[in-house]
């Protein structure tokens, strides 16, 4: 089993910057993509960012040139660093993973989610 934990939403103001991190832990062979989705009130999750274990990265339209996504790959971890946030950023932000078990079966794990609230 795959656990995922996520830290670092919060409020903040219009403007403002968080970063987000999430740990992966259990029997772990490799991890190969790791990604960030939101899903705000009303609304289905969505993509916001990935990166493959060669470090490509991609991101959804309505974040590029704000949030940054990064990864340790001898830690298992992601972090998401989001700058000039808009109320529209708010939502729950939820870690995901997929990768391969020390049995050699695949996984696709989820973190519990993140709160990010972007309000004046």
């Amino acid at each position: 089993q795959v656990s995922l934990v996520e830290s670092g939403g919060a409020l903040v103001q219009p403007g403002g910057s968080l970063r987000l991190s999430c740990a992966a832990s259990g029997s772990i062979r490799s991890i190969n993509d790791m990604g960030w989705y939101r899903q705000a009130p009303g609304k289905e999750r969505e993509l916001v960012a990935t990166i493959t274990r060669a470090y490509n990265t991609a991101y959804v339209d309505s974040v590029k040139g704000r949030f940054t996504i990064s990864r340790d790959n001898s830690a298992n971890t992601v972090t998401l660093q989001m700058n000039n946030l808009k109320p529209e950023d708010t939502a729950v932000y939820y870690c995901n993973a997929k990768g391969v078990l020390s049995s050699f079966r695949t996984f696709s794990s989820w973190g519990q989610g993140t709160q990010v609230t972007v309000s004046s």
